[in-house]
């Protein structure tokens, strides 16, 4: 997941500058290409779960390090063709954001199935700290040589991990799962050890996909919006670019607090209540926003969006392999990364048109504090596929 860094918007972010001044590029022109790269590159959810249980977790995640490693190399390189930048931009997305984001959720998902929620717990705080190491050498870097460097190095590690990924060993659950158990054989094994296994048609008539996807999509549309103009929604408030960065950071400890306790809770409550629990949580912390004027005031609102940023993450990375199976995985996790891809892109044109628009971020926040606490509520009344079974078994 790390290696997916120079296709996600952090990563793109430490190069913005300087490839602008490079390339000679206009910041609306290139904000226009990166959107409609990302909402492009989100369509290579699809064909990278159906490659996954298909083919198997290891030869499709090193094709697709490998064509990003490619990508990120010819970028490296690259003049100032517009019609190039974009190539190369969505093939960034596509293999890095969408793609290998599918590969590296499926892989812990596959290895550890009857303990998905503790060991995404622990994929995610790990994933957290690699990221934080990786932003820091990469910035480095660019500060040292240039943006060109910096991304040839990249490319350079990527060819390295394709290559690893090639000899990796093949995870226990990777194309040898049972077949799946009928209706009339899930009512008599009981409820205790039968594990729903949906195709992704049959996924997409739950409600529950469309609950856990819709909060994933929901939290990162606000995420990326507010990140990309976090600094000025603060600004706004009546603090400085120091206090900013020391929100960040605040707030990025407390995600990694949420979730050690989000895999600890996996264990012992429903997804519907963590995930209604951590709605409510960032909902307050998004309605509280436009009324902050002290520190203190602005250190617990790091602390709230924090916590319950972390849980939501957690829950996305888990919740698919527990409630829905892994014989269709690969479909499943793609359709719902590719929801959260698009509403990436969304996000910061929604919050930058409210501020063109009103003059001011409040609106929009208020508007996704009520969305967000009206889908906590629907979170928690929806049933499970399992729920739904055992429920049928007494009619």
């Amino acid at each position: 997941m790390v290696a997916t860094l120079p296709g996600r918007t952090q990563g793109l972010g430490l190069i913005t500058e300087p490839l602008l001044a490079d390339l000679h590029l206009d910041r609306v022109a290139y904000a226009s290409m990166n959107l409609w790269a990302t909402l492009a590159g989100a369509l290579f959810c699809f064909p990278t779960g159906w490659a996954i249980d298909r083919v198997g977790l290891r030869w499709v995640a090193a094709a697709v390090v490998l064509l990003l490693g490619i990508t990120v190399w010819q970028f490296s390189i690259v003049t100032g063709s517009v019609a190039l930048v974009f190539s190369l931009l969505l093939a960034t997305r596509a293999f890095g954001q969408s793609a290998l984001s599918v590969c590296s959720i499926a892989t812990v998902a596959r290895w550890f199935p009857n303990r998905a929620g503790f060991s995404m717990g622990i994929y995610s705080v790990l994933l957290s700290v690699f990221f934080a190491v990786a932003f820091g050498a990469v910035g480095y870097s660019i500060r040292l040589n240039n943006w060109r460097a910096a991304w040839m190095q990249i490319a350079v590690a990527l060819f390295v991990i394709a290559l690893l990924a090639v000899f990796a060993s093949k995870a226990p659950h990777d194309g040898t799962l049972s077949p799946p158990l009928s209706e009339p054989e899930a009512r008599r094994v009981g409820d205790a050890t039968f594990r729903s296994e949906l195709t992704l048609s049959q996924t997409l008539r739950t409600s529950a996909f469309w609950v856990f996807a819709g909060t994933a999509a929901a939290f990162n549309l606000v995420s990326s919006g507010l990140g990309l103009f976090n600094e000025a929604v603060l600004n706004e408030r009546g603090f400085d670019q120091k206090t900013f960065h020391t929100f960040l950071i605040l707030s990025a400890s407390m995600s990694l607090a949420g979730q050690f306790v989000c895999g600890w809770l996996t264990r012992r409550w429903r997804y519907q209540t963590i995930t209604f629990l951590a709605l409510v949580v960032y909902a307050f912390g998004l309605g509280f926003i436009p009324l902050i004027t002290r520190h203190w005031q602005l250190w617990g609102l790091a602390v709230l969006l924090g916590v319950a940023g972390g849980l939501i993450i957690v829950v996305f990375f888990s919740v698919w392999s527990d409630l829905f199976g892994q014989r269709h995985l690969g479909r499943i996790q793609g359709a719902a990364q590719m929801f959260t891809v698009l509403s990436s892109g969304v996000g910061p044109l929604i919050f930058a048109k409210s501020a063109a628009l009103s003059g001011s971020y409040s609106p929009v926040l208020y508007s996704l504090a009520v969305i967000s606490l009206l889908l906590a509520f629907v979170a928690r009344g929806v049933r499970s596929p399992n729920e739904v079974i055992k429920a049928n078994a007494y009619l």
